[in-house]
């Protein structure tokens, strides 16, 4: 088992490649939910945190409500894989949603974009369309996909103490 520190850099670099990830969440009657979202991770060298930015739709806030847990899974065709076990929790208040606005429009592509060209969003950030799903991790998994064909490397694994 890794510490975060050796999982972290490697987890960030996985998946700003892949970019898009299935995040899974659990209704109220423990069934699960999956969409295709696009988060934006960061490593200050201490705590990894990710921000999704997204609509908050009626099934995403009721699946929160019953359940504050998502689980995010990177895959590539090179059958590389990232997992993330994280505890979610929404933001609405408008310096977040214009920070994680402007981090989207300013990162590197292809993580990077404008959210401007998502039509509900066009009012901009402090839009009620908008809103920040900020993920802090409690399990990571990097699975490149050269350990699974038989081409070496190494599966990462972390999971935070408690």
């Amino acid at each position: 088992m890794q510490t975060l520190a050796e999982i972290a850099a490697p987890f960030v670099e996985l998946a700003h490649r892949i970019v898009w990830c299935t995040v899974a969440t659990v209704d109220a009657q423990s069934r699960p939910r999956s969409r295709v979202l696009h988060p934006l991770w960061s490593w200050d060298g201490e705590r990894l945190t990710g921000v999704i930015a997204t609509g908050p739709t009626p099934v995403k806030v009721a699946n929160l409500e019953a359940s504050p847990y998502v689980s995010c899974n990177y895959w590539s065709p090179e059958q590389d894989v990232a997992t993330a076990e994280c505890r979610a929790r929404w933001c609405f208040d408008d310096q977040t949603c214009i920070e994680t606005w402007d981090a989207f429009a300013s990162a590197p592509e292809p993580v990077g974009y404008d959210p401007a060209i998502i039509p509900p969003w066009s009012d901009g950030p402090t839009s009620e369309a908008f809103a920040v799903l900020k993920l802090e991790p409690w399990r990571l998994r990097v699975f490149p996909g050269s350990v699974l064909l038989g081409q070496g490397g190494e599966v990462l694994n972390w999971r935070r103490a408690g």
